[in-house]
C-alpha cells in the first residue's frame, strides 16, 4: 500500500475567527429564529412547540439544564411562525432568559409528564393544551396545523381534541439546522479550537497503566474549563475494545502498544458540536503493520470521501462515488458515510452505497452545511479498529477543512 499523500496544512484560525462581538452574537440569534420560522412556513406550521433543548437553544439561545432537559418536558418554547416567541421556562428559571432579543414573554413551565405529575397528569395535560390553545386562537390566525416534539401522546391528543392538528416539528428544525447563518460558522470555529486544545491533553493523557475513563477525563474537564456544555458521547476505546465501534469508556487500563480510538462528539462553546476522530498508539514503541494498515485506510477512506463532495451534488452522488470498504472490514463499517451537523448531529445522513436503497434518502449538498465525513475499520473477524473523522465547511465552490487535529504521522507510515 502505497504511502498517503501529504495534504496541504491549513491556515491557523485567527482571533477574529474565534472571537464574537455582542452585535455578532445577536446577529445570529436573530438569523437563526428567521430561518426557523422561513422552514414553518414552508411546512404550513403556524407554529412549533419545542422541547428539544439544543432546538430551544437553536431558535432564542436558551440554555437552561440541558441534560436534565433532554428528558423531561420541563421547559419548551412557542414560537409563531407570524407572532411571538414565547419561552416557558423551568419554575424559579425566568430570569436567566431575561433579555434576549429572540424572546417576547416567558413565562413558567407546566410540565405534562408522569414523573412530575402522577395522578394529576390529565389535568396538567389539560391546562398545558388551554395555554397552548389560547395562543394559536390570538397569534395564528385561524391556523390549525401547529408543529411538536417529544411529548407525551396524551398532549397531541389534547392539542387535537380543540381543533388544532399536531404534526412533527423535526422537519422544519432540521431544515433550519442545516445552513448555517452569518457568524454562525464562527462560532463552530471557536467550539473546535477549544476542543483541540482539549484533545491535546487527552493525547498527553494516554500512557500504558491509565484507564479509559481518566484518558476521557482529560477532555471532559477541558470542555467544562472552556465555557462548553457537555461531551455527549463517551467514544474512548483502546486496544481489543476498539472493534467493533461504539464501545464507550471503561476502567480497562491502557496497555503499551494499544490502539486508542477517539470521538469527540463535543457540544462546546457558543452549544456547537465539535465532531471529530482520531486514534493513536499507546506507548513509546513503534505501530504494527496491521495497525498501519487499518489506519491508512480509515485515512483514505475519509480524504477520498472529502475530495468528492461538492456544492450541488447529491446525497446518492456522493454514496454511489464513495470509497469501497474492502469485504474484510465492510460488516463493521461506521453506519454512515457523511452526516450534518451544527449544535448536534443534524440532517442530512448520507449513507454507504450498500446502504442506500433500502435506509438511505436523495438531496442536495448546499453552501453553508457543515459534514463530518466519517470512516472506521476494523476486521469482522477481530482485531483492533481505527476511528477517523473529519468536519468541513461546505462553501460555494467546494469545502474548507474544519477540523485541524494532526494525524498520527508514525500510523501513517511516514518516517518522523
Amino acid at each position: 500500500m502505497p504511502d498517503a499523500p501529504e495534504a496541504p496544512a491549513p491556515a491557523p484560525f485567527s482571533e477574529a475567527d474565534l472571537t464574537l462581538t455582542p452585535e455578532e452574537v445577536s446577529a445570529v440569534r436573530r438569523g437563526r429564529m428567521a430561518r426557523l420560522r422561513a422552514e414553518m412556513a414552508a411546512r404550513d406550521m403556524a407554529a412549533v412547540v419545542l422541547t428539544d433543548p439544543v432546538n430551544i437553544r437553536y431558535a432564542c439561545d436558551a440554555r437552561n439544564m440541558q441534560i436534565f432537559c433532554a428528558r423531561n418536558p420541563a421547559r419548551y418554547l412557542f414560537v409563531a411562525v407570524d407572532g411571538p416567541a414565547v419561552l416557558f421556562d423551568f419554575a424559579g428559571c425566568g430570569h436567566l432568559a431575561a433579555g434576549l432579543e429572540t424572546l417576547d414573554e416567558i413565562r413558567a413551565a407546566k410540565t405534562p409528564s408522569y414523573v412530575s405529575q402522577a395522578d394529576r397528569l390529565e389535568t396538567v395535560v389539560a391546562t398545558w393544551a388551554d395555554e397552548i390553545a389560547d395562543l394559536m386562537r390570538v397569534h395564528a390566525g385561524g391556523a390549525k396545523r401547529i408543529g411538536i416534539e417529544r411529548f407525551a401522546p396524551e398532549v397531541g391528543a389534547a392539542l387535537a381534541a380543540r381543533g388544532f392538528e399536531p404534526v412533527d416539528a423535526q422537519s422544519a428544525v432540521e431544515r433550519a439546522r442545516s445552513i448555517k447563518v452569518p457568524h454562525e460558522i464562527r462560532m463552530m470555529r471557536a467550539s473546535i479550537a477549544a476542543v483541540e486544545e482539549g484533545v491535546g491533553r487527552l493525547r498527553a493523557a494516554i500512557r500504558p497503566g491509565a484507564t479509559e475513563n481518566a484518558v476521557w477525563a482529560a477532555l471532559w474537564s477541558h470542555v467544562i474549563e472552556t465555557d462548553g456544555d457537555y461531551v455527549e458521547t463517551r467514544l474512548l476505546n483502546s486496544g481489543p475494545r476498539t472493534n467493533p465501534w461504539f464501545q464507550e469508556s471503561g476502567m480497562r487500563a491502557l496497555q503499551a502498544g494499544d490502539m486508542v480510538c477517539l470521538d469527540t462528539d463535543v457540544v462546546g462553546r457558543y452549544g456547537y458540536y465539535a465532531d471529530f476522530s482520531r486514534s493513536w498508539l499507546c506507548g513509546e514503541g513503534k505501530p504494527s503493520d496491521a495497525q498501519r494498515t487499518l489506519y491508512k485506510l480509515a485515512w483514505e477512506q475519509v480524504h477520498h470521501n472529502m475530495d468528492l463532495i461538492r456544492p450541488g451534488m447529491s446525497f446518492r452522488e456522493i454514496s454511489e462515488t464513495g470509497w469501497v470498504i474492502p469485504p474484510r472490514y465492510e460488516t463493521n463499517r461506521y453506519y454512515l458515510l457523511a452526516h450534518g451537523i451544527g449544535m448536534t448531529g443534524e440532517y442530512p445522513y448520507i449513507l454507504y452505497r450498500k446502504d442506500f436503497e433500502q435506509g438511505g434518502y436523495d438531496g442536495i449538498v448546499e453552501p453553508g452545511m457543515v459534514l463530518c465525513v466519517e470512516s472506521f475499520i476494523g476486521a469482522e473477524d477481530g482485531g483492533e479498529g481505527v476511528k477517523l473523522e473529519q468536519q468541513i465547511e461546505i462553501t460555494q465552490d467546494g469545502w474548507r477543512l474544519m477540523s485541524r487535529f494532526p494525524f498520527d504521522e508514525d500510523l501513517l507510515g511516514r518516517e518522523v
